[in-house]
């Protein structure tokens, strides 16, 4: 559901040329795509998106206790080191007018990722950021699930 406008129906042409990116940033693994992807929806405040990537991180076989814990990552002891890197590099590029893209959290990456999958992680990042403000500025509602 949508509530102000229905950007998809308007402007189908530019969406899907969006989705058809998603395709071209496969070096990174699914699951840790889904939980980065619903980290950011977190942090913009997207229900749409927060509903879909907890789905999505569910059928690659996420446990409900590590997407409990996902807000509060830092304090806990069940995400991996190359988790933690993707969160921190998330979280900093999507608040990127907080503090920047820190040296220190890249060179994090760089123990923990290839090349390509920093390139690909970073596209990841900077997507589902365009995605979410299209969905807060537009107001789209998950459909309910019973």
């Amino acid at each position: 559901m949508i509530e102000r406008l229905d950007y998809i129906s308007i402007n189908g042409s530019a969406i899907a040329s969006m989705a058809k990116a998603k395709n071209q940033m496969e070096s990174i693994d699914k699951r840790l795509r889904a939980l980065v992807e619903l980290r950011i929806s977190q942090i913009n405040g997207c229900v749409y998106c927060v509903d879909l990537h907890a789905m999505q991180a569910r059928a690659t076989g996420e446990t409900q206790q590590r997407l409990d814990c996902l807000t509060v990552w830092q304090e806990c002891s069940f995400f991996n080191q190359n988790e933690r890197a993707a969160f921190a590099w998330a979280e900093a590029i999507t608040l990127l007018s907080e503090g920047g893209a820190p040296k220190k959290l890249f060179d994090a990456l760089k123990t923990h990722f290839t090349d390509q999958q920093i390139v690909d992680l970073t596209l990841i990042i900077a997507q589902m950021n365009a995605w979410n403000r299209l969905a807060v500025s537009f107001g789209h509602q998950p459909n309910p699930r019973s």
